[in-house]
């Protein structure tokens, strides 16, 4: 935004020290004038001859002025000096720290997001906003590092179909034997993957833009749907599904809820033993928050591995040998969506081999 100059805050500080100082000196002067000279006689006192007096000498109002007067300016005069010196002296001490914040702004601003005030000091109003300003561009270079890692991810998953798509058709420009059919099954095949790919990306970004409205939704009823809908995944896999679903009333988009559940779900049939697998849905109602879990046996996973398993494209080690692999954004996915909806995702691996997946959303006040 362009502006016109303007005097700096510092001077406008100045000025206001010396034009506060002046005052208070001003003041001072008519407080001397008002209660004490004027109880000083305008005339000379005529004493009867004989009257015992103290003081050979007896002021006058007049010549106290004529003394009091310049001496009175020489002060103010002083002060105005004074007050203009050691208020652009005070005034620059205290606008220091506004100066390093300024300054890293101004960094921030050309794209240095590494840069941090770290003010020293008790804590007082400039530091608190140092230290506020420090944390937001903490998870500014955090979140631009993540989208960047993202973007460079995406491109990379998205490259993959279409490289394959690419070779396809050259082979099939090459050698025209080539049962067409197979090659045209093979095409839909990646590009049926690049849609979905392309679809979960969008997916991501509306969620994270939070650009949906915000309605009471019972998180049991797509617990059931996305359990529904997978049932025949889970007999093709040979995983059992077994379902709890308790009244869990919450707010948020019911089509996004319902697909945070259909991803949770969906992992858990994929990514299970080969036979005789098993997938437990629950929801629950806690004080202040509801919860979808979702748990499956399957492979031993370490702590550390859990926990990353909600990066973009990130695939547990032996998790893709299936024929639903994916492109690795389901977590991911299930992660935007619940800190869309102010709630949290937590992953913790199952002793006896599998995982422990936990939704947890704020409760709403309907039924």
């Amino acid at each position: 935004m362009d502006r016109a100059p303007g005097p700096s805050v510092r001077l406008r500080l100045t000025l206001s020290y010396a034009g506060f100082l002046m005052l208070a000196g001003a003041l001072l002067l008519a407080a001397v004038w008002l209660f004490l000279l004027r109880y000083v006689p305008e005339r000379a006192l005529l004493v009867p001859s004989g009257t015992p007096v103290r003081y050979d000498v007896f002021p006058v109002r007049s010549n106290l002025l004529r003394v009091f007067a310049p001496r009175a300016a020489g002060v103010l005069a002083f002060l105005l000096v004074f007050g203009l010196v050691g208020g652009w002296f005070l005034a620059g001490r205290v606008l220091a720290p506004l100066t390093r914040v300024t300054e890293a702004t101004r960094r921030a601003a050309n794209g240095s997001l590494s840069h941090r005030v770290r003010l020293p000091g008790r804590r007082d109003e400039f530091r608190e906003l140092a230290d506020a300003f420090d944390t937001m561009l903490a998870r500014l270079d955090a979140h631009v590092a993540e989208q960047r890692r993202f973007a460079a991810n995406a491109s990379h998953e998205l490259r993959t179909p279409l490289a394959i798509s690419k070779a396809l058709l050259d082979v099939a420009r090459t050698d025209p034997d080539r049962d067409t059919a197979e090659v045209l099954d093979r095409l839909h095949a990646v590009n049926a993957r690049a849609i979905g790919l392309t679809e979960a990306l969008l997916l991501v970004s509306r969620a994270e833009q939070g650009a949906f409205e915000r309605e009471d939704v019972d998180l049991s009823l797509p617990a059931e749907e996305a359990t529904e809908t997978l049932l025949p995944l889970a007999e093709k896999h040979g995983v059992a599904i077994e379902t709890s679903a308790e009244f869990a009333p919450t707010t948020g988009s019911e089509a996004l809820l319902l697909q945070l559940t259909m991803n949770l779900v969906h992992n858990a049939i994929v990514h299970n033993m080969p036979g005789g697998g098993r997938v437990w849905v629950r929801t629950a109602v806690l004080p202040d928050a509801v919860t979808l879990t979702v748990e499956n046996t399957g492979e031993h996973l370490s702590p550390g591995l859990a926990a990353t398993l909600t990066e973009p494209f990130r695939r547990g080690t032996g998790r893709v040998h299936t024929d639903h692999a994916g492109a690795g954004l389901g977590l991911a996915i299930v992660k935007t969506i619940a800190h869309a909806h102010d709630g949290t995702l937590t992953l913790v691996p199952r002793p006896s081999g599998g995982l422990r997946i936990t939704v947890e959303l704020p409760v709403s006040g309907a039924g």
